[in-house]
């Protein structure tokens, strides 16, 4: 996979929320602008284009050299290749859809290029995070085994995902792959995924627990103080709270990567809080199904593995080979019995990776146009 570190090309960049936006510009894979904030504007649309507008001329007047591309992580839904912008619930402005990637070409004169941020945090900790760590740890060790596949989940408002394959960050032909938040929540079959793997559902699960309104719950962040016992609160409710939204993380990731074969990279703002969830994430992924026989038979043909934990990572890069004969002759072949994967929180920090995603996505197609 093409490294971006030494690359002199700038592109600028935005991360789109419903309440703000944020320009910069990276370079190198590094930022080099201090960022700029605006309030998005979220339900006007002509003055939320004024306000795209003018924060990346104000980046642009900044830059000592001419930025290559404009790239950035917008919500869906969209039709990211043509720029075209959706129905959005927190930014109603657009609704009806909105030629986002084509007024912004006419504005500036510069390529365009949009994906959402759980696509291109997932290319990011590909690009320059979790999976070439991985990679180096391995080598290091002495193991010939490699990972190319990536799995990227976003863990605060929403659950989102994104998947690299071969190191390529894979889009569809809807622009909607790798929407996780969409699977079967494991202890509601009514709902989805989102509902127990997001802020709302830690708060959700804690408020059962202690029986009290879902409005007077504090925010994820005083929940894991009150988890380890740094506040006041109930923390058997708290910890409990976190653990019931790592099943649910863990059910979903089990479905998703039988289809993907990689590694699993977590980040967003809950994924700070992974001390207490990423075990059972873990022990989820590494579950079993019942038989109709009795017997049982393990959820997935891979192991996982809990990067995160000193313990566990060692035993993911160690080398286990052995050498076996080819039959009828002499030769031999090097072979390691143990199908893994890992799963681990982000090396980069979100937003930084989203950042990288969307410099080396930008980067990625231009040099390929070529």
């Amino acid at each position: 996979m093409r490294q971006y570190e030494s690359d002199e090309r700038i592109v600028m960049t935005l991360d789109a929320g419903g309440t703000n936006f944020v320009f910069s510009a990276i370079q190198s894979n590094k930022e080099i602008v201090t960022p700029i904030t605006f309030p998005s504007n979220a339900d006007n649309l002509e003055l939320c284009l004024k306000t795209i507008t003018h924060g990346f001329t104000q980046v642009r007047d900044i830059l000592k050299e001419d930025p290559v591309a404009i790239s950035f992580a917008f919500p869906g839904p969209a039709d990211y290749p043509r720029g075209i912008i959706g129905d959005l619930g927190n930014l109603p402005a657009f609704r009806g859809g909105v030629a986002l990637g084509s007024f912004l070409e006419e504005k500036f004169s510069l390529p365009v290029f949009i994906n959402n941020d759980g696509n291109l945090f997932v290319f990011g900790e590909a690009i320059a995070g979790l999976l070439p760590e991985v990679n180096r740890l391995l080598e290091n060790a002495g193991s010939s085994k490699r990972f190319w596949n990536l799995f990227g989940i976003t863990l605060g408002t929403g659950f989102g995902g994104g998947i690299v394959i071969d190191g390529n960050l894979v889009v569809g032909d809807n622009s909607a792959v790798g929407e996780i938040w969409l699977m079967r929540n494991k202890f509601e079959k009514n709902l989805n995924a989102e509902e127990g793997a997001s802020i709302r559902g830690v708060k959700r699960f804690y408020a059962l627990a202690v029986g009290v309104p879902e409005e007077s719950v504090p925010e994820p962040k005083q929940l894991f103080r009150i988890a380890r016992g740094e506040a006041e609160g109930n923390m058997a409710a708290a910890r409990e709270a976190f653990h019931m939204m790592g099943e649910v993380v863990g059910d979903a990731l089990a479905n998703a990567i039988t289809l993907v074969d990689g590694i699993i990279v977590i980040g967003g703002g809950l994924a700070g809080a992974a001390e207490l969830f990423m075990p059972k994430v873990v022990a989820e992924l590494n579950s079993r199904f019942d038989q109709v026989n009795g017997g049982s038979v393990r959820r997935l043909e891979t192991q996982a593995f809990n990067l995160n934990n000193p313990e566990e990572l060692n035993a993911f890069i160690r080398v286990d080979e052995r050498t076996i004969r080819v039959p009828g002759t002499v030769k031999t072949i090097a072979y390691d019995p143990l199908q893994r994967i890992g799963v681990g929180t982000t090396r980069l920090g979100t937003s930084i990776a989203v950042s990288i995603g969307a410099y080396a996505y930008a980067l990625r197609y231009l040099d390929n146009e070529e």
